[in-house]
Parts: C-alpha cells; sequence; structure tokens
C-alpha cells in the first residue's frame, strides 16, 4: 500500500523520511520545479522561505531548542540536515539555505521507498495520506479542504504577542471583564495619559518588517495592524483595543486607557495582547509592548506576526493525532494545523507519519505527553479554543510542574529534564 503525501516542504519531507525509512511506500506531490507559489524560489524540497534560522540551540531554556532535541531523538530529517548544513549564529540554529533545502531533496529523492510526483493535487485523496501543503495551499485544493472542514478554513493574516503569566507585574494590573461581566476572564493593564501617548508614539515610529507584495495583498483588507490604527489619530487606540469604558479596579478607579490580556491556554500560564496584532520587528515588540507598567517585565512567549496563513480549526476538524475526524485516513501536518515555525511544522510532519503508521500496523497511535513539546502542541491542535491561532513551541504550553520553582532558568531546565526522559519512553512506543 501507498501513502500519499501532499506538500514537499518541511512537514512533508519530515513525514516522507519517517515513513519510508520503516520500508513504507510513499508517493509524495508537489508542484515543484514547474510552478511555484508565491513564496518560493527556489526548486529544492524543504525551502525555507523566511529566516534562515531554525532559532536557539538551549535544549535547557529555550522551548525550540528543546523541541528540536525532541525531534533529533525520534529520528528527525529536518535536524539532520541542519546539523550538516549550519552556520555559525551565536546561540541559534542557522543554516546555509539552499545547501539545507538541497541536502533534504537529495535525500528525498534518492530514498528507494520515496517516488516523487511532480502535479498540482487539487483534492485531497480518499485513501492513506498526509496533507502538508503549508499556508499558501494552492485555491483548487483550499476549496476541497474548505469543504471537508464544514467550512472552516481560515486565512490568518495578524497575530498579537502572546506573554507568560508569571512575567505580568501584578501591581499594576486587575482582574475583571468589561462592565464587570465574565468574571476574571481579563487582566487589565492601565495607562495613564502620559504613559499612553509615549507608547502610541513609539508604535508609531517604530521600525516594521517590510512585506512581500502578495502579503500586501491579504493584509489590509480584513486587518489593522495596532501601529497603524495609532498613526491615525492620537485617540485611536483609546477607542479601540485600549479603550477604558466599563473597566474600574476593585477601589473603583477609572483609568485613561487599557489593555487587556486574555488567556490564550486552558492553563492560564500564557496571555494574548488583546487587539495588538502587528507588524512590528520582534525587537520592536518587546521594546514598545514593555512600555506599559504592566509588562515592563514581560517574557514574550510569542510575537506577533503578519502572514498570510491558511489553517484549518484544528480543534474542530482534527484528533490529537493530526487524523481527520471526518476521514480517520486522512492526516495533516504543517502550518496548515495551525502550528507556526519551521521547526514546529516539520514536528508535526513527524508526529503525523509517525500516528499514521501506527493505524496502519492496527495500533492506536500514542500522543506523547504533554510534558514534552511535541505532546503540548498536539495538544493544542486537539484542544477546545473558541478562537483557535496558530501557536509556536513555548514553556508556557507545556504541563506545569507539580513543584513550585520561582527562578526561570531553573524552571525550564526542570521542564526540559523531564520532557527528555518522557521521549526516551516514548521513542519505544
Amino acid at each position: 500500500m501507498k501513502i500519499k503525501i501532499i506538500g514537499a516542504g518541511l512537514a512533508g519531507c519530515e513525514a516522507a523520511m519517517w515513513l519510508a525509512e520503516r520500508g513504507a511506500e510513499v508517493e509524495l506531490y508537489d508542484i515543484k520545479p514547474k510552478s511555484f507559489t508565491p513564496a518560493h524560489t527556489y526548486e529544492g524540497y524543504g525551502e525555507l522561505v523566511c529566516s534562515n534560522s531554525l532559532k536557539s540551540k538551549d535544549v535547557y531554556g529555550n522551548a525550540c531548542g528543546l523541541l528540536k532535541e525532541e525531534m533529533r531523538l525520534l529520528g528527525s530529517l529536518m535536524i539532520e540536515a541542519a546539523e550538516e548544513t549550519q552556520i555559525p549564529a551565536g546561540g541559534a540554529l542557522a543554516v546555509e539555505r539552499e545547501a539545507f533545502s538541497a541536502y533534504i531533496t537529495r535525500r528525498i529523492k534518492n530514498h528507494p521507498n520515496i517516488s516523487i510526483v511532480c502535479e498540482e493535487v487539487k483534492k485531497v485523496p480518499e485513501e492513506w495520506c498526509i496533507v502538508a501543503t503549508g499556508p499558501l495551499t494552492t485555491d483548487a485544493l483550499s476549496d476541497d479542504i474548505k469543504g471537508i472542514c464544514g467550512g472552516q478554513l481560515h486565512f490568518y493574516d495578524a497575530s498579537a504577542p502572546i506573554v507568560s503569566r508569571e512575567s505580568i507585574d501584578f501591581d499594576n494590573c486587575f482582574y475583571g471583564d468589561r462592565y464587570g461581566k465574565g468574571g476574571d476572564d481579563y487582566i487589565n493593564c492601565p495607562l495613564n495619559k502620559e504613559e499612553y501617548e509615549n507608547f502610541v508614539d513609539a508604535l508609531i515610529c517604530a521600525d516594521k518588517v517590510i512585506l512581500r507584495d502578495f502579503e500586501k495583498r491579504e493584509i489590509f483588507e480584513g486587518c489593522m495592524p495596532v501601529e497603524v490604527l495609532a498613526a491615525r489619530g492620537r485617540d485611536s487606540l483609546r477607542f479601540a483595543m485600549l479603550k477604558p469604558v466599563g473597566l474600574t479596579d476593585g477601589e473603583g478607579n477609572k483609568f485613561y486607557a487599557v489593555l487587556q490580556l486574555r488567556k490564550e491556554n486552558a492553563d492560564g500560564t500564557a496571555y494574548n495582547l488583546v487587539g495588538c496584532q502587528t507588524n512590528l520587528k520582534f525587537g520592536e515588540q518587546k521594546r514598545v509592548f514593555s512600555m506599559i507598567p504592566a509588562l515592563k517585565n514581560a517574557d514574550f512567549l510569542r510575537y506577533g506576526v503578519m502572514h498570510r496563513n491558511t489553517f484549518i480549526n484544528s480543534p474542530s476538524c482534527l484528533n490529537s493525532d493530526f487524523s481527520l475526524k471526518a476521514k480517520p485516513t486522512v492526516f495533516f501536518a504543517g502550518q496548515i494545523t495551525g502550528v507556526e515555525g519551521y521547526v514546529e511544522s516539520a514536528a508535526s510532519g513527524l508526529l503525523a507519519a509517525r500516528h499514521l503508521y501506527s493505524k496502519l500496523q492496527g495500533r492506536e497511535p500514542v500522543i506523547p505527553d504533554n510534558t514534552t513539546v511535541l505532546g503540548a502542541l498536539s495538544a493544542h491542535i486537539a484542544g477546545a479554543s473558541e478562537n483557535f491561532q496558530p501557536m509556536n513551541a513555548n514553556f508556557g504550553i507545556l504541563k506545569s510542574p507539580e513543584m513550585k520553582i520561582r527562578d526561570k532558568k531553573q524552571r525550564y531546565a526542570y521542564l526540559a529534564k523531564c520532557a527528555l526522559k518522557e521521549i526516551e519512553k516514548y521513542k519505544g512506543v
């Protein structure tokens, strides 16, 4: 029996290699080199279209570093390619872009169990397959996926930053929803007039990411970056995401402007800056949003990003093994599932392959425990969040340790040790 994999990006190649190495026959479909998406230029597979960095190498202090180690232990092609083609980048794992893609392409094309089919797939196959077509899935396939997923196909153009709860300064904020509704659903971060005006000035003057042409067409039709809104008038934010109306602290005080933070996960360890989707550079986001008193020491788990990103509403469509609830032989992987980032996309391909292989062998897939980054990402895509949004690797999504560890470095190191211990057990499953 042949397994079809649609898309030869990081997730698709990761899945193809893992399955092929275990004797499965794989047909890998991709439109390259006959045609390209607006983001791709190189003929090779596993192309890095943005940065050439795979983020931190720090296994015990950075969640993406930990995720890469989890993947390495499970036999990841992407990690193998990165280690062979890495270039000096301090504490980050950066690669020579074309060499990285060439390495993956060579491994894929030379594997006897993988056959390459260069054509556009317009419908999701009925048989065993993994759909790993990424954020720029072609229109015909997007329409078919939309039909399968009950119309729930999102075009996600912006996200707001996410901060860890423990890094919020609670001397400068208070719990509560507008007009006293909803209990303590939000953390409210007030600003006085001077703080607000300084914040607005900083937003307007901050360095922004330069958008590519195909992104420009998508973004501004249905999305408004906070810095663009700020430039339309000094009080514009006070009538939008920073409006103070209906918000008072326990003592009845009213405020000039208020930023609300909303839970990003069920455990309440991560909070989203409500309405603050942004196109600022990452360093600028930290500088500018840290001007808000409650966020002066904020630990940013994820920075805001703006780009076209097609993804399904995974909690309603997918099981935690990345298979479709409506079609259990069809699996999804990559950014289309709602994981964010190079490493995370490849990781989902690795997991989808393992789970599909288990089902082919007549066994129930085993989901990694959410003490691991792999398990936490699996839980995220299958979670019951009403406001499902893409997520990258961060310690905020892992299961909290039973013991209280106040020092962040020590806590991260403890979480990493627990995760690697769990992955060693998971390897044999």
